[in-house]
Protein backbone atom coordinates (compact mmCIF):
# COMPACT_ATOMS: atom_id res chain seq x y z
CA UNK A 1 0.00 0.00 0.00
CA UNK A 2 1.27 3.68 -0.94
CA UNK A 3 2.05 5.98 1.80
CA UNK A 4 -0.67 8.65 2.33
CA UNK A 5 -0.20 12.03 0.60
CA UNK A 6 0.27 14.48 3.79
CA UNK A 7 -2.09 17.27 3.42
CA UNK A 8 -1.13 20.99 4.22
CA UNK A 9 -4.30 23.15 4.48
CA UNK A 10 -4.73 26.71 4.16
CA UNK A 11 -4.41 27.76 7.59
CA UNK A 12 -1.37 26.07 7.95
CA UNK A 13 0.39 27.64 4.82
CA UNK A 14 -0.38 31.08 6.08
CA UNK A 15 0.92 30.07 9.15
CA UNK A 16 4.59 29.40 7.25
CA UNK A 17 4.19 32.37 5.77
CA UNK A 18 3.72 34.28 9.06
CA UNK A 19 6.47 32.86 10.35
CA UNK A 20 9.23 33.24 7.37
CA UNK A 21 8.22 36.08 5.67
CA UNK A 22 5.95 38.28 8.52
CA UNK A 23 7.33 37.76 11.97
CA UNK A 24 5.63 39.55 14.69
CA UNK A 25 7.46 42.14 16.71
CA UNK A 26 9.20 39.83 18.56
CA UNK A 27 10.62 37.90 15.93
CA UNK A 28 11.54 40.60 13.47
CA UNK A 29 15.10 41.05 11.71
CA UNK A 30 18.00 42.85 12.39
CA UNK A 31 19.63 43.67 9.18
CA UNK A 32 18.49 43.82 5.53
CA UNK A 33 20.85 40.74 4.71
CA UNK A 34 18.60 38.79 6.56
CA UNK A 35 15.33 40.07 5.53
CA UNK A 36 16.57 39.51 1.67
CA UNK A 37 17.08 35.98 3.05
CA UNK A 38 13.56 35.75 4.91
CA UNK A 39 11.95 36.19 1.40
CA UNK A 40 15.29 34.44 -0.68
CA UNK A 41 14.94 37.98 -3.11
CA UNK A 42 13.78 41.16 -2.87
CA UNK A 43 11.68 42.50 -6.10
CA UNK A 44 13.85 45.63 -6.80
CA UNK A 45 11.66 47.15 -10.10
CA UNK A 46 9.98 49.78 -8.25
CA UNK A 47 13.22 51.46 -6.54
CA UNK A 48 10.81 52.32 -3.39
CA UNK A 49 9.75 49.06 -2.88
CA UNK A 50 12.90 47.11 -1.36
CA UNK A 51 13.31 50.06 1.34
CA UNK A 52 9.89 49.65 2.26
CA UNK A 53 10.02 45.22 2.17
CA UNK A 54 13.04 45.74 4.24
CA UNK A 55 11.51 48.53 6.90
CA UNK A 56 8.08 46.18 7.26
CA UNK A 57 10.68 43.01 8.28
CA UNK A 58 12.99 44.63 10.09
CA UNK A 59 12.90 45.71 13.88
CA UNK A 60 14.34 48.95 14.05
CA UNK A 61 14.19 50.12 10.66
CA UNK A 62 16.31 53.26 9.84
CA UNK A 63 16.42 54.73 5.86
CA UNK A 64 20.14 55.05 6.57
CA UNK A 65 21.00 51.38 7.31
CA UNK A 66 19.00 49.83 4.87
CA UNK A 67 20.64 51.61 2.42
CA UNK A 68 24.54 51.23 3.19
CA UNK A 69 23.36 47.37 2.89
CA UNK A 70 21.38 47.75 -0.26
CA UNK A 71 24.33 49.60 -2.05
CA UNK A 72 27.47 48.77 -0.65
CA UNK A 73 27.61 45.08 -2.99
CA UNK A 74 29.28 43.05 -0.19
CA UNK A 75 26.68 40.43 1.02
CA UNK A 76 23.33 41.73 -1.60
CA UNK A 77 23.86 42.22 -5.51
CA UNK A 78 21.15 43.68 -7.69
CA UNK A 79 20.46 41.20 -10.63
CA UNK A 80 17.64 40.52 -13.33
CA UNK A 81 16.58 37.03 -12.34
CA UNK A 82 13.22 35.47 -12.78
CA UNK A 83 11.14 36.49 -15.00
CA UNK A 84 13.57 39.17 -16.75
CA UNK A 85 12.82 41.17 -13.32
CA UNK A 86 15.25 42.73 -11.02
CA UNK A 87 15.71 41.52 -8.03
CA UNK A 88 18.37 42.07 -4.73
CA UNK A 89 19.89 39.00 -3.85
CA UNK A 90 21.90 37.70 -1.37
CA UNK A 91 26.03 37.08 -3.01
CA UNK A 92 25.55 33.60 -1.55
CA UNK A 93 22.85 32.98 -3.94
CA UNK A 94 23.87 34.92 -7.01
CA UNK A 95 25.91 31.84 -8.75
CA UNK A 96 22.52 29.76 -9.02
CA UNK A 97 20.30 32.84 -10.18
CA UNK A 98 22.94 33.63 -12.91
CA UNK A 99 22.97 29.85 -14.21
CA UNK A 100 18.98 29.12 -13.51
CA UNK A 101 17.81 32.54 -14.77
CA UNK A 102 20.39 35.32 -15.14
CA UNK A 103 21.81 34.00 -18.44
CA UNK A 104 18.46 32.22 -19.62
CA UNK A 105 17.70 35.71 -19.98
CA UNK A 106 20.33 37.48 -21.44
CA UNK A 107 20.50 34.39 -24.11
CA UNK A 108 16.66 35.24 -25.02
CA UNK A 109 17.79 39.43 -24.93
CA UNK A 110 20.15 38.87 -27.39
CA UNK A 111 18.37 36.24 -29.90
CA UNK A 112 15.49 39.56 -29.92
CA UNK A 113 18.11 42.09 -30.15
CA UNK A 114 19.84 40.56 -32.93
CA UNK A 115 16.39 40.21 -35.05
CA UNK A 116 15.88 43.76 -34.28
CA UNK A 117 19.69 44.91 -35.31
CA UNK A 118 19.21 42.76 -38.91
CA UNK A 119 15.46 44.56 -39.20
CA UNK A 120 16.97 48.22 -38.89
CA UNK A 121 19.82 47.07 -40.89
CA UNK A 122 22.81 47.78 -38.36
CA UNK A 123 24.70 44.95 -37.85
CA UNK A 124 24.95 41.07 -37.11
CA UNK A 125 26.17 38.72 -34.55
CA UNK A 126 29.80 39.97 -34.73
CA UNK A 127 28.66 43.93 -34.94
CA UNK A 128 27.21 43.05 -31.30
CA UNK A 129 29.95 41.10 -29.90
CA UNK A 130 32.71 43.94 -30.76
CA UNK A 131 29.96 46.72 -29.02
CA UNK A 132 29.37 44.39 -25.98
CA UNK A 133 33.39 44.36 -25.78
CA UNK A 134 33.96 47.78 -26.11
CA UNK A 135 31.05 48.68 -23.58
CA UNK A 136 32.63 46.64 -20.74
CA UNK A 137 35.98 48.05 -21.45
CA UNK A 138 34.74 51.57 -21.11
CA UNK A 139 33.19 50.49 -17.66
CA UNK A 140 36.08 48.52 -16.51
CA UNK A 141 38.34 51.76 -17.05
CA UNK A 142 35.98 53.71 -15.71
CA UNK A 143 34.83 51.84 -12.99
CA UNK A 144 31.47 52.68 -13.60
CA UNK A 145 29.30 54.70 -15.56
CA UNK A 146 25.74 55.09 -17.01
CA UNK A 147 23.86 54.35 -19.83
CA UNK A 148 23.60 57.62 -21.30
CA UNK A 149 27.56 57.37 -20.52
CA UNK A 150 28.09 54.92 -22.77
CA UNK A 151 25.91 55.54 -25.34
CA UNK A 152 27.89 58.69 -25.90
CA UNK A 153 31.76 56.73 -25.55
CA UNK A 154 30.92 53.57 -27.77
CA UNK A 155 30.04 53.92 -31.33
CA UNK A 156 27.34 52.30 -32.40
CA UNK A 157 25.34 52.35 -28.93
CA UNK A 158 23.37 55.53 -29.58
CA UNK A 159 21.44 53.73 -32.24
CA UNK A 160 17.49 53.74 -32.05
CA UNK A 161 16.21 50.90 -33.05
CA UNK A 162 12.11 51.06 -34.88
CA UNK A 163 10.29 48.68 -33.30
CA UNK A 164 7.00 47.52 -34.45
CA UNK A 165 7.63 49.41 -37.59
CA UNK A 166 4.32 51.07 -39.57
CA UNK A 167 2.29 50.08 -36.61
CA UNK A 168 -0.12 52.37 -34.59
CA UNK A 169 1.82 50.89 -31.80
CA UNK A 170 5.83 52.06 -33.52
CA UNK A 171 7.85 53.03 -30.69
CA UNK A 172 12.26 53.48 -30.97
CA UNK A 173 14.43 51.92 -28.75
CA UNK A 174 17.94 52.54 -27.67
CA UNK A 175 20.76 49.76 -28.66
CA UNK A 176 22.07 50.36 -24.96
CA UNK A 177 18.78 50.15 -23.17
CA UNK A 178 18.28 46.06 -24.63
CA UNK A 179 22.64 45.71 -24.87
CA UNK A 180 23.08 46.40 -21.19
CA UNK A 181 20.30 44.83 -19.64
CA UNK A 182 21.86 41.45 -21.68
CA UNK A 183 25.41 42.00 -20.22
CA UNK A 184 23.87 42.02 -16.68
CA UNK A 185 21.22 39.63 -16.89
CA UNK A 186 24.60 37.41 -18.18
CA UNK A 187 26.74 38.32 -15.03
CA UNK A 188 28.95 40.58 -16.77
CA UNK A 189 27.49 43.85 -14.83
CA UNK A 190 25.96 45.03 -12.16
CA UNK A 191 23.93 47.94 -10.74
CA UNK A 192 26.31 50.45 -9.35
CA UNK A 193 25.36 53.75 -7.42
CA UNK A 194 22.32 55.19 -7.88
CA UNK A 195 21.93 58.75 -9.79
CA UNK A 196 19.32 60.64 -7.91
CA UNK A 197 16.54 60.37 -4.47
CA UNK A 198 15.67 56.59 -2.95
CA UNK A 199 12.77 56.31 -5.64
CA UNK A 200 14.79 57.07 -8.67
CA UNK A 201 15.53 54.05 -11.26
CA UNK A 202 18.62 55.88 -12.86
CA UNK A 203 22.10 54.10 -12.09
CA UNK A 204 25.11 53.54 -12.94
CA UNK A 205 26.33 50.26 -14.31
CA UNK A 206 29.55 48.84 -12.68
CA UNK A 207 31.98 45.51 -13.38
CA UNK A 208 30.13 42.19 -11.60
CA UNK A 209 31.69 40.60 -9.45
CA UNK A 210 33.52 36.95 -10.39
CA UNK A 211 31.06 34.16 -9.72
CA UNK A 212 31.38 30.84 -9.09
CA UNK A 213 30.18 28.71 -12.45
CA UNK A 214 27.63 26.40 -11.84
CA UNK A 215 25.85 24.09 -14.61
CA UNK A 216 22.18 24.92 -15.14
CA UNK A 217 20.22 22.20 -14.40
CA UNK A 218 21.81 22.13 -10.94
CA UNK A 219 21.55 25.36 -10.51
CA UNK A 220 17.90 25.36 -11.21
CA UNK A 221 17.50 22.10 -8.81
CA UNK A 222 18.76 24.45 -5.85
CA UNK A 223 16.50 27.52 -6.90
CA UNK A 224 13.80 24.91 -6.65
CA UNK A 225 14.71 23.90 -3.44
CA UNK A 226 15.37 27.54 -2.11
CA UNK A 227 11.98 28.59 -3.50
CA UNK A 228 9.79 25.79 -1.52
CA UNK A 229 12.18 26.47 1.32
CA UNK A 230 10.80 30.15 1.23
CA UNK A 231 7.40 29.87 -0.46
CA UNK A 232 6.08 26.23 0.14
CA UNK A 233 4.26 24.30 0.08
CA UNK A 234 3.12 25.54 -3.60
CA UNK A 235 1.98 23.89 -6.34
CA UNK A 236 3.84 23.46 -10.18
CA UNK A 237 1.95 26.39 -11.56
CA UNK A 238 3.34 28.30 -9.06
CA UNK A 239 7.24 27.41 -9.57
CA UNK A 240 6.54 27.35 -13.02
CA UNK A 241 5.38 31.07 -12.82
CA UNK A 242 7.83 32.75 -10.93
CA UNK A 243 11.19 31.61 -12.35
CA UNK A 244 9.69 31.62 -15.80
CA UNK A 245 11.05 28.78 -16.60
CA UNK A 246 8.59 26.19 -19.28
CA UNK A 247 6.98 23.31 -17.54
CA UNK A 248 9.73 20.75 -18.76
CA UNK A 249 12.20 22.55 -16.99
CA UNK A 250 10.25 22.90 -14.20
CA UNK A 251 9.26 19.50 -14.04
CA UNK A 252 12.77 18.49 -14.18
CA UNK A 253 14.61 20.62 -11.45
CA UNK A 254 11.58 19.62 -9.31
CA UNK A 255 12.31 15.98 -9.83
CA UNK A 256 16.24 16.91 -9.42
CA UNK A 257 15.23 17.79 -5.62
CA UNK A 258 13.73 15.40 -2.79
CA UNK A 259 10.52 17.30 -3.07
CA UNK A 260 7.58 15.32 -1.55
CA UNK A 261 3.66 16.26 -3.19
CA UNK A 262 1.31 17.18 -0.93
CA UNK A 263 -2.21 17.59 -0.77
CA UNK A 264 -2.95 21.39 -0.47
CA UNK A 265 -7.37 22.67 0.33
CA UNK A 266 -6.80 23.51 -3.74
CA UNK A 267 -5.34 20.17 -4.88
CA UNK A 268 -1.88 19.01 -5.41
CA UNK A 269 1.08 20.92 -4.50
CA UNK A 270 4.74 20.22 -3.43
CA UNK A 271 7.02 20.93 -0.17
CA UNK A 272 10.14 19.41 1.11
CA UNK A 273 9.97 16.77 3.64
CA UNK A 274 11.76 18.81 6.80
CA UNK A 275 8.33 21.25 6.10
CA UNK A 276 5.95 18.82 6.55
CA UNK A 277 4.79 19.58 10.16
CA UNK A 278 2.85 22.44 11.25
CA UNK A 279 4.95 25.61 12.71
CA UNK A 280 5.06 25.55 16.29
CA UNK A 281 2.03 28.17 17.52
CA UNK A 282 4.41 30.50 19.23
CA UNK A 283 5.97 30.87 15.77
CA UNK A 284 2.94 31.56 13.75
CA UNK A 285 1.84 34.50 16.19
CA UNK A 286 -0.44 36.58 13.90
CA UNK A 287 1.19 39.69 12.74
CA UNK A 288 0.47 42.91 11.14
CA UNK A 289 2.28 44.13 8.00
CA UNK A 290 2.19 47.26 5.83
CA UNK A 291 3.82 45.48 2.61
CA UNK A 292 4.85 47.66 -0.30
CA UNK A 293 3.80 47.48 -4.13
CA UNK A 294 5.43 44.12 -5.92
CA UNK A 295 6.80 43.03 -2.22
CA UNK A 296 8.41 39.36 -3.00
CA UNK A 297 5.67 37.87 -0.67
CA UNK A 298 2.51 38.33 -2.22
CA UNK A 299 4.58 37.86 -5.72
CA UNK A 300 5.81 34.30 -4.70
CA UNK A 301 3.14 32.36 -5.88
CA UNK A 302 0.62 32.16 -8.86
CA UNK A 303 -2.02 31.00 -7.08
CA UNK A 304 -2.94 33.53 -4.25
CA UNK A 305 -6.53 31.85 -2.86
CA UNK A 306 -4.90 30.98 0.39
CA UNK A 307 -4.23 34.61 1.57
CA UNK A 308 -5.61 36.80 -1.00
CA UNK A 309 -10.17 36.71 -1.28
CA UNK A 310 -10.22 36.59 -5.29
CA UNK A 311 -13.11 39.50 -4.74
CA UNK A 312 -10.05 42.36 -4.04
CA UNK A 313 -7.64 41.21 -6.61
CA UNK A 314 -9.30 44.41 -8.74
CA UNK A 315 -9.02 46.75 -6.06
CA UNK A 316 -5.09 45.64 -5.22
CA UNK A 317 -4.08 44.95 -8.72
CA UNK A 318 -2.86 46.85 -11.77
CA UNK A 319 -4.20 45.71 -15.02
CA UNK A 320 -1.12 44.36 -16.00
CA UNK A 321 -1.07 42.10 -12.81
CA UNK A 322 1.07 44.26 -10.71
CA UNK A 323 -0.09 44.35 -6.83
CA UNK A 324 -0.62 47.34 -4.84
CA UNK A 325 0.51 48.14 -1.43
CA UNK A 326 -1.19 45.72 0.85
CA UNK A 327 -2.43 45.61 4.21
CA UNK A 328 -1.65 42.07 6.28
CA UNK A 329 -2.91 40.07 8.96
CA UNK A 330 -2.25 36.69 10.01
CA UNK A 331 -0.89 35.59 6.60
CA UNK A 332 -3.71 37.24 4.81
CA UNK A 333 -4.21 40.52 2.97
CA UNK A 334 -7.23 41.97 4.23
CA UNK A 335 -6.76 45.95 2.86
CA UNK A 336 -4.22 48.11 1.04
CA UNK A 337 -2.92 51.85 1.85
CA UNK A 338 -1.12 54.52 0.31
CA UNK A 339 1.13 57.43 1.21
CA UNK A 340 -0.74 60.57 0.31
CA UNK A 341 1.27 63.88 -0.22
CA UNK A 342 1.33 65.19 2.88
CA UNK A 343 2.95 62.20 3.99
CA UNK A 344 0.20 60.85 5.89
CA UNK A 345 -0.47 56.96 5.34
CA UNK A 346 -4.19 56.36 4.61
CA UNK A 347 -5.91 52.26 4.57
CA UNK A 348 -8.92 50.64 4.12
CA UNK A 349 -9.79 47.21 5.08
CA UNK A 350 -11.47 44.93 2.54
CA UNK A 351 -12.27 42.16 5.42
CA UNK A 352 -13.03 43.01 9.02
CA UNK A 353 -10.27 41.54 10.78
CA UNK A 354 -11.69 42.61 14.40
CA UNK A 355 -9.99 44.75 17.20
CA UNK A 356 -6.84 43.34 17.86
CA UNK A 357 -5.86 43.41 14.52
CA UNK A 358 -7.10 46.98 13.85
CA UNK A 359 -4.90 48.46 16.52
CA UNK A 360 -2.10 46.15 15.42
CA UNK A 361 -2.61 47.65 12.00
CA UNK A 362 -2.90 51.13 13.68
CA UNK A 363 0.98 50.40 15.28
CA UNK A 364 2.25 49.44 11.76
CA UNK A 365 0.98 52.55 10.15
CA UNK A 366 2.50 54.81 12.99
CA UNK A 367 5.85 52.94 12.56
CA UNK A 368 5.76 53.24 8.70
CA UNK A 369 5.06 56.44 8.80
CA UNK A 370 8.08 56.95 11.02
CA UNK A 371 10.40 55.00 9.19
CA UNK A 372 9.41 57.39 5.88
CA UNK A 373 9.67 60.48 8.11
CA UNK A 374 10.05 63.31 5.07
CA UNK A 375 10.32 61.37 2.31
CA UNK A 376 8.05 60.47 -0.27
CA UNK A 377 7.21 58.08 -2.70
CA UNK A 378 4.51 56.84 -5.40
CA UNK A 379 4.56 53.51 -6.55
CA UNK A 380 6.02 52.75 -10.14
CA UNK A 381 2.80 50.71 -10.88
CA UNK A 382 -0.61 52.19 -9.53
CA UNK A 383 -4.05 50.25 -8.49
CA UNK A 384 -7.30 51.38 -8.13
CA UNK A 385 -7.21 51.34 -4.05
CA UNK A 386 -3.82 52.87 -4.06
CA UNK A 387 -4.78 55.77 -6.24
CA UNK A 388 -8.23 55.93 -4.54
CA UNK A 389 -6.40 56.43 -1.21
CA UNK A 390 -3.48 59.17 -2.39
CA UNK A 391 -6.00 61.70 -3.02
Amino acid sequence: MSPAVPRITDAQRRARLVRRHLPGPGLRLTTTREVVESVLALHATDAATVYLSAAARLGDPRHESVERELYERQELLRMTAMRCTLFVVPTSLAPVMLAAVGRPNAAARTKGLLRQLEGNGYGDAAWLENVSRSALEVVRERGEATTAELATAVPGLDRQLVVSPGKTYETRRSIATDLLFALAAGGHLTRGSRRGGWTSNQHAWTPAPELPDITAPLARAELVRQWLTVFGPGTLADLKWWTGWTLTETRKALAATDAVEVRLDDGPGYALPENLEAPPAAEAEPAAALLPALDSTPMGWRDRGFYLDPEHVPALFDRMGNIGPTVWWNGRIIGGWAQRKDGTLAWRLLDDPGREARTAIEAEAERTTAFLGERRFTPAYRTPLERELAS
